[in-house]
């Protein structure tokens, strides 16, 4: 998928008015990119639509529109984009009780380097977590993590074959798996399609 850049995003004000469609048909394609592990682990697969939607919330937010800023944004929002060979997740671990999340994100530590997804009968592949800035201490792990699985050609070739795409976690205190609907794979092989 290609990078975003300035002429792809909104004005804030064009963005003020188309905001609210825009976020509906944002939620709807987001719906088809989530794998949840468990009660407490989802993944979010990103993709350009998905990007966009942050640059142009973090930009309205912080009320950016000088090029200068509008750049950096983009340089921290690109590389989030997944490139054809990769699929690229935000991981998110949710405890809606404060005092369970702190001590979830005690015991989980590491979780983030032990989520896997598995191609049909390929091996698993194991994602490489935070690869812009650590998110983790040895006694806690963050609550938000990104997340890149760096996939083979056999394991391209597999998915968009058709074979079962499933996703697990193989932490001591927290053990998950599932094999995503169909409407997940057809939208996860969406973005392998480029390049290959």
């Amino acid at each position: 998928m290609t990078a975003l850049s300035r002429k792809d995003l909104l004005s804030l004000e064009d963005y003020a008015r188309q905001r609210n469609s825009f976020r509906e048909r944002v939620m709807a394609h987001k719906q088809h990119r989530q794998v949840v592990l468990g009660e407490h682990l989802r993944l979010l697969f990103e993709d350009r639509l998905t990007i966009q939607y942050q640059v142009q919330e973090m930009l309205r937010a912080e009320r950016i529109f000088e090029a200068e800023g509008i750049e950096e944004e983009l340089a921290a929002y690109n590389p989030l984009i997944p490139d054809g060979d990769n699929w690229k997740a935000t991981m998110m671990i949710e405890y809606a009780e404060v005092d369970k999340r702190r001590q979830a994100l005690s015991e989980l530590v590491g979780i983030e380097d032990l989520i896997w997804v598995q191609i049909g009968n390929e091996d698993r592949i194991f994602a490489i977590a935070d690869e812009d800035l650590e998110r983790s201490t040895e006694d806690k792990t963050s609550s938000v993590h990104f997340l890149r699985f760096p996939l083979t050609g056999a394991a391209i070739a597999a998915a968009n074959s058709g074979a079962d795409i499933t996703f697990g976690v193989e932490h001591p205190q927290y053990r998950e798996k599932l094999t995503v609907a169909e409407t997940v794979r057809t939208a996860l092989c969406q973005d392998l399609t480029s390049g290959h």
